[in-house]
């Protein structure tokens, strides 16, 4: 992942704030909350998509994530996630997010990647990759 990257080269963004819940013993937002809070963000494009969060029919599910960490999160803090789709191949993509301390959007504190296949719950299987996933990926990146 590239540190030097700012929210501008998102074009797609998610406000969240730290909750009490999410410090751990050394004072800071444990690192396992940053996988909470890009699952948040992701949910956004479930909707955006109108994909079913329910397990049926044809939705996505995760087979990969990765986080790298740049500095400490301190509570409270509002922090903004952005997400972009950075490849799609013929069952999978992957969602780039970074985040970002609100009023400092020019480097993120944490970036990831997360591969997400395109699933039929029903049948149990991978499916090709959705056309609305497809058409967001080539606006975004001008293919």
């Amino acid at each position: 992942m590239i540190k030097n990257n700012s929210l501008e080269n998102y074009p797609l963004h998610v406000k969240v704030s730290t909750r009490w819940r999410d410090l751990d013993a050394f004072g800071h937002i444990n690192n396992a909350v940053f996988a909470t809070y890009i699952e948040t963000a992701r949910g956004t494009l479930f909707e955006k998509w109108n994909l079913p969060f329910d397990g049926t029919g044809q939705s996505l599910t995760v087979a990969s994530i990765s986080i790298d960490y740049y500095q400490q999160l301190k509570h409270p803090s509002n922090i903004i996630i952005g997400q972009k789709i950075t490849t799609v191949g013929n069952k999978s993509f992957n969602i780039e997010s970074s985040i970002f301390i609100h009023n400092e959007v020019k480097n993120p504190i944490a970036t990831s990647n997360v591969v997400v296949v395109c699933f039929d719950f029903d049948a149990q299987k991978s499916v090709p990759v959705f056309s609305k996933i497809i058409n967001e990926f080539k606006e975004h990146n001008k293919v």
